[in-house]
């Protein structure tokens, strides 16, 4: 039997000979070779000598210390580099101990495009390869969807596709509700059209005060002309332009752009809360909840936020904190660095600055409350359900699975995932029904196809268990059939600790009346009060919910499919340049060669191929 290696400070006191003053990044591992920390240091002997000492730690890092077996050392040319490699092996790794921030979606940005004589104003989200400007970023799709509502009511911007545009005989329903000027079809010309335009630049770069004087001034006009009609036009147009400016509520006038980030730190817990500030204007706000590494405080907590959120977002001039980070001038540096301009980092102690702050420290205090009283409700339902159900303990993780399908067509596997934080939304899948069984409506195949490629999977990617994307329990949509094909591929792939219960609609498939199904056990309920009934029956509800939507989306994907799907270097732009110039796919089908070569982007090679597509031999 192998002995179990050292830990603690005398091994990391071994280390130190072969270390110098180098900067650079460390790695803290156990017995088992997990990387428990990832660290970074300006000089990597001073770093680790500090874990050398046998005392003088908080509870945090001594825990830490007394699991580390091994370290691993990468040494850089500059402390900043050394800050970028942490955070990269931070975001791959996962350590324990690191503050980690799980939530890293992209923001919603608006665009007015300058692609076309009238340009369109429509939500980006994503790489800004369009030609137009961009206004940004938003907190939301939400507060995107809002703001633009606004703008087409008060600037007349069209929304439509250009393939749209370019059909349009007749005004569309946008016009007939004051949303548009109908440039489609010549009811506003196109110098009218840029200087509308031109105002919602202006609006967005935070001109709000003079375009509303404009608009005033023109409703004046208007009406001592006698104009009533145009005169009520603008009065809505300034209705709609004061209501965008309720909407935003927070309008700060000596911070034209600054990002104002806030934490607050309770039991461990942390949430922050990030104000989105754009030309003197409260573009929404989000909050996050990074994992604390088992105990940081507040400076290491929010300079790890800050540099894995700006890893692949552009800074703003300003950040505005409500602590102080570990290393400030490193941090500004590296947000420079990525902006391509100086960044600034400042905690604000008076005035409208800190204002701001306080008021996302207020937001990040009553979401944390929020979130913290609805993990103790969950924590609560879990335990319900494993002593309903005789589990070993309560479940961290749960998958439900569902399938969706019309008589066998589209058919689409869906899985969705809870834990003690809810719903985690990030970690939904979808399975697109590869066998027959999809074809042949047998609802047993289709469960056996999507859990063997999501065990299969598993096994290949975690065999080890050493993360936690392996469930505790599985709930499945239906009976004793569907119940038995699943214990039957875990049993195949050799998987025996994973509880699994069937979930049918019991008598008159009435909600209420559910029946659960176990391996070797009679089908049981749950009282119709019971709190855990409640729960099962909004998970099964948001796993129908979701095996439906992508059913949904398959099968309108599928309506509005042509044969040029499938011909090679026809890609969705040259699809809609051929849709647009000949009107349909049949069209095209009849096109010859130098008909698809007048196409825009279709050369004499692509126009060849495509005749060649619908012409064999």
């Amino acid at each position: 039997m192998s002995e179990t290696p050292p830990t603690g400070h005398e091994v990391i006191q071994d280390y130190l000979r072969g270390l110098d003053g180098s900067p650079g990044v460390y790695r803290m591992l156990n017995a088992a070779s997990e990387v428990l920390y990832v660290g970074k240091a300006r000089n990597l002997k001073a770093r680790v000598s500090n874990y050398a000492r046998p005392s003088g730690h908080s509870a945090r890092i001594a825990r830490m210390i007394h699991e580390t077996a091994s370290m691993m050392f990468l040494t850089t040319r500059t402390e900043l580099e050394a800050l970028l490699l942490e955070q990269n092996l931070i975001k791959q790794l996962k350590p324990r101990y690191n503050v980690l921030l799980r939530d890293d979606k992209s923001f919603p940005n608006i665009l007015i495009s300058r692609e076309h004589p009238f340009p369109q104003i429509k939500k980006h989200r994503g790489a800004k390869k369009e030609e137009g400007r961009y206004f940004g970023p938003f907190a939301s799709a939400g507060a995107v969807n809002r703001t633009l509502n606004q703008l087409q009511k008060v600037f007349l911007l069209r929304n439509c596709s250009d393939v749209m545009f370019a059909s349009r005989t007749r005004p569309c329903l946008q016009y007939q509700i004051k949303r548009c000027a109908a440039p489609c079809v010549g009811r506003v010309d196109e110098a009218a059209y840029a200087a509308l335009v031109e105002d919602a630049e202006r609006f967005l770069d935070g001109k709000s005060t003079a375009v509303q004087a404009n608009l005033a001034r023109e409703m004046a006009e208007a009406s001592d002309a006698m104009e009533f009609e145009r005169a009520a036009a603008l009065r809505d147009r300034i209705k709609a332009l004061t209501q965008v400016q309720q909407s935003q509520g927070i309008n700060p006038q000596g911070v034209a752009e600054a990002d104002v980030v806030a934490l607050h730190l309770e039991h461990g817990q942390a949430c922050v809360q990030v104000f989105f500030i754009r030309a003197n204007q409260s573009w929404g706000n989000r909050d996050f909840y990074p994992k604390t590494g088992a105990g940081a405080e507040e400076p290491e907590i929010l300079e790890a936020f800050l540099t894995q959120f700006y890893d692949d977002k552009e800074p703003p001039r300003l950040v505005l904190l409500s602590h102080p980070v570990e290393n400030p001038d490193l941090v500004a540096e590296a947000l420079s660095a990525r902006a391509g301009r100086k960044v600034e980092l400042a905690v604000p102690q008076r005035g409208e600055k800190a204002e701001l702050v306080e008021n996302a420290a207020r937001n990040a205090r009553e979401s944390l409350a929020r979130r913290m009283s609805e993990s103790s409700t969950q924590m609560k339902l879990l335990q319900g359900l494993a002593e309903a159900f005789d589990l070993d303990a309560p479940p961290a993780r749960i998958e439900v699975y569902d399938n969706a399908h019309i008589q066998g067509s589209d058919a689409v596997g869906g899985m969705i995932v809870a834990g003690a934080e809810g719903f985690l939304k990030s970690q939904y899948r979808k399975f697109n029904i590869r066998s027959d069984a999809g074809a042949n409506s047998d609802d047993f195949g289709m469960m056996r196809e999507v859990l063997t490629r999501r065990f299969d999977r598993l096994m290949k990617e975690d065999p080890e268990r050493k993360t936690d994307m392996w469930p505790d329990l599985l709930l499945i949509d239906g009976g004793a059939g569907q119940l038995s094909a699943v214990n039957g591929v875990l049993a195949e792939l050799g998987v025996e600790d994973v509880a699994v219960i069937g979930v049918s609609k019991g008598i008159d498939r009435d909600a209420g009346k559910e029946e659960f199904h176990r391996d070797g056990l009679p089908p049981m309920a749950l009282p119709r009060n019971d709190p855990v009934l409640y729960f099962i029956q909004r998970l099964r509800d948001e796993a129908h919910r979701w095996a439906n939507g992508a059913h949904r989306a398959k099968r309108a994907k599928a309506v509005s499919a042509t044969p040029l799907d499938e011909i090679p270097g026809v890609g969705a732009g040259r699809k809609r340049a051929l849709l647009a110039h000949f009107g349909s796919a049949k069209a095209v089908s009849r096109a010859g060669v130098p008909d698809l070569m007048a196409v825009e982007g279709i050369s004499q090679g692509l126009a060849e191929t495509i005749h060649g597509f619908f012409n064999p031999g």
